[in-house]
């Protein structure tokens, strides 16, 4: 079921990406449906409405594990991304390279699933928490939308319908079993958002303060959780002012916090810059993982959406107690 490739020689001369190798270059079957998804939940998801099939390609873009916000496609990721039956992408300002590559392609009976234009009017600006630290490279006032839409249980379960219901149009003949799993996996993501909704409901302290970037705004409104943090959730910085410092200390203290969270990929200086700088030296530094740079590795290592939305639920019980 490819599709034809005469219109990406054109991009593959006008656009300038890099040429790192991605999994674009392995070759597909053209009598298999191709599926390809640009991040790891949107991966994991459709994998589990997928299910057992020898018929359907799937195809994680960013597999090497580079973060979302600074992946640079090569060539062959274009063509992948051009070529594929259905595309599943994330559609944030991170994703705009994607745009163009499709605004730039003709390709009759294309699927293609932009998952912050799917949440409509419940897609979420990027959020400014007080005492969060400016982006030194931001020149406008315009607001992006918050692109980090899986970090939300209930969110997930809405995508699964749709993924399913686009596999579905793609391939009649295996519908029912689509509607299955897609079913079976949403009962499993509810029963892990019922174990969310009751931690935060008995938590001590149901306040979140992040050394880091911030994102999981679309968590933290699931549940009704205030929050802290020295970046936004695309912010380029790494580096925390005096007073951002100063002002994430004060917020620990008057919190009465006992833990500062971090992301998977940080290596935790501003944390400790925090915690020096408070009047909780036992404050524990703990890390959330946002899944924005799960490649290939992590899926060889058995890595799944579940267990690690389990494993950050463990960690915010510890967080808020």
């Amino acid at each position: 079921m490819r599709r034809p490739l005469l219109f990406i020689l054109c991009l593959l001369m006008l656009l300038p990406f890099g040429c790192a190798k991605g999994p674009a270059s392995n070759q597909a079957d053209p009598e298999k449906l191709t599926v390809v998804a640009t991040v790891f939940p949107l991966y994991d998801w459709t994998r589990e409405i997928i299910g057992e099939t020898d018929h359907i390609q799937l195809d994680l873009l960013l597999s090497s594990g580079t973060d979302l916000h600074s992946f640079q496609p090569s060539a062959a990721d274009i063509v992948t991304l051009c070529s594929c039956d259905l595309l599943l992408y994330v559609g944030g300002e991170s994703d705009k390279w994607v745009d163009d590559a499709l605004n730039n392609s003709v390709t009759p009976g294309q699927t293609v699933l932009n998952l912050v234009h799917l949440l409509g009017s419940r897609a979420r600006e990027e959020e400014v928490l007080p005492g969060m630290q400016a982006d030194a490279e931001e020149e406008t006032d315009e607001k992006e939308m918050d692109e980090h839409v899986w970090l939300s249980l209930k969110n997930a379960s809405f995508f699964c319908e749709k993924i399913a219901a686009a596999l579905s149009a793609l391939d009649p003949e295996n519908a029912d079993r689509y509607a299955e799993n897609a079913l079976a996996y949403a009962a499993k993501l509810k029963e892990l958002d019922a174990r969310y909704e009751e931690t935060v409901r008995s938590a001590k302290h149901p306040v979140l303060l992040f050394g880091d970037r911030y994102p999981f705004a679309y968590l933290s409104a699931d549940y009704g959780l205030r929050c802290y943090a020295a970046f936004s959730g695309c912010s380029a910085e790494t580096e925390a002012s005096f007073e951002t410092v100063v002002f994430l200390a004060g917020k620990l203290d008057e919190e009465e916090l006992s833990a500062i969270l971090k992301l998977e990929s940080s290596d935790g200086k501003i944390a400790e810059a925090i915690r020096a700088a408070s009047n909780r030296p036992n404050a524990k530094i703990l890390t959330l993982d946002s899944m924005q740079s799960a490649g290939k590795a992590d899926l060889n290592g058995g890595m799944t959406y579940l267990e690690r939305m389990r494993t950050n639920l463990e960690v915010l019980k510890e967080a808020m107690n």
